[in-house]
């Protein structure tokens, strides 16, 4: 004979007498059963966007062609292990402010130190790094602004740019044919061809309606367009007839930049840059060579170095009674540091889009426990300047991040 509940049975029979000892469970109203799955949910997106996966979308073009406007990835927390949350009052499934406002989203009355649990991976040469940027001194290190780019040197290594080519350890490093330089085409006129040329090999200019490059006249270079492009867009373009020229725009050895390179800079966006410079002959395509801090190693610190560390020593690494005197000295306690060991990793991050990228070029190096996660894969991809029946670029659905 079957069995039934004490609480069915009341569900059939509501006017049945309770015999002594049972007392029947509370039925759960329909707000609460809502609010437990509300609330489940919640908690499970929270942890799973803390350990595992995260979804991040593309808003610059940096990393073109290699990530373009628009794309939308997963960021795996498992490559190098996830972090504990250095500020736990938030709210959750936020960032900086509250969803469609202004607000802020967290309160930082409580900091706690920063873990890393174990993850299956370490930060390699040429892994694309979802990192929060360090400069950002308005937020928790947590809470920065999360930046995307490709990871060039890792802790230890030396670098050196020679005329736009990365070097590591006096190696050359390896060039992603996606990665793009900028130039000037001398085209006096704009026809269809150009046109379809210009969508056809990926040359795009985000602040126009269409996205197409907008034709000037140079006082230098004459008339022409100023684009970004692959070596295998410039190869198409050096061929054909309507070209006059292509004129590259690497920066010069020698010369400066509009907006003053790493360390001659040392804590952008809040200083200004040195004078002298301590490495005058710095820029973007001509750089270093500047070997990237490794934890355990200790530096003696120089007049000429210490803008280098600067950024580390007082901010990055939590040191007590840091500080700098007028002659750019760093004092402990109010005397000079003669060295100075490193707490961490240390890792140096350049865009792909090599003349279009606010990177480690300009404000330095990136902690690591400021490192989110390893790009893996693009799962869907909007062309913000397509109509609707070519917004989707479904060839890049499923791709997996090199």
């Amino acid at each position: 004979m079957a069995v039934q509940s004490w609480e069915k049975y009341l569900e059939k029979n509501p006017s049945a007498p309770v015999p002594a000892g049972q007392v029947p469970k509370k039925r759960k109203g329909p707000i609460r059963e809502w609010g437990d799955a509300i609330l489940f949910a919640v908690v499970a997106a929270t942890l799973i966007r803390w350990a595992t996966f995260e979804a991040y979308t593309i808003p610059t073009p940096s990393m073109e062609h290699t990530l373009l406007v628009g794309d939308y990835l997963f960021v795996s927390k498992l490559h190098y292990g996830p972090r504990t949350p250095q500020t736990p009052l938030q709210v959750p499934l936020t960032h900086q402010t509250v969803w469609g406002t202004s607000l802020k989203s967290y309160s930082d009355l409580i900091q706690l130190p920063s873990y890393r649990l174990p993850g299956f991976s370490e930060v390699k040469n040429n892994d694309v790094v979802v990192f929060n940027v360090p400069f950002e001194a308005e937020h928790p290190a947590d809470l920065r602004t999360n930046y995307i780019k490709r990871c060039i040197g890792i802790a230890g290594d030396v670098l050196e740019v020679r005329q736009g080519q990365v070097f590591i350890n006096g190696k050359p490093a390896k060039n992603f044919p996606e990665m793009q330089s900028s130039y000037f085409l001398q085209i006096p006129a704009y026809d269809d061809d150009l046109l379809t040329a210009f969508k056809t090999h990926g040359v795009v200019e985000y602040g126009t309606p269409e996205g197409l490059p907008y034709q000037m006249d140079t006082e230098l270079y004459g008339r022409g367009f100023e684009v970004s492009m692959t070596r295998a867009a410039y190869d198409y373009f050096k061929q054909q007839p309507y070209v006059k020229g292509i004129i590259d725009l690497k920066t010069p050895i020698g010369q400066k930049e509009r907006q003053e390179v790493f360390p001659n800079n040392p804590d952008y966006p809040y200083s200004q840059p040195l004078s002298p410079a301590p490495s005058p002959t710095w820029n973007k395509d001509n750089y270093g060579p500047l070997q990237i801090p490794k934890e355990g190693q200790t530096v003696q610190l120089t007049p000429q170095n210490t803008p280098q560390y600067q950024k580390i020593i007082l901010r990055y690494e939590h040191n007590e009674g840091m500080s700098v005197d007028a002659s750019g000295r760093i004092l402990q306690n109010g005397q000079p540091l003669q060295s100075y060991t490193f707490k961490q990793n240390y890792y140096f991050m350049m865009g792909d889009n090599r003349h279009n990228s606010l990177d480690s070029r300009f404000w330095g190096f990136v902690p690591e426990d400021h490192i989110v996660g390893k790009a893996v894969l693009i799962w869907l991809s909007v062309d913000p300047n397509a109509d609707f029946i070519h917004r989707i670029r479904w060839n890049r659905l499923f791709n997996l991040v090199d």
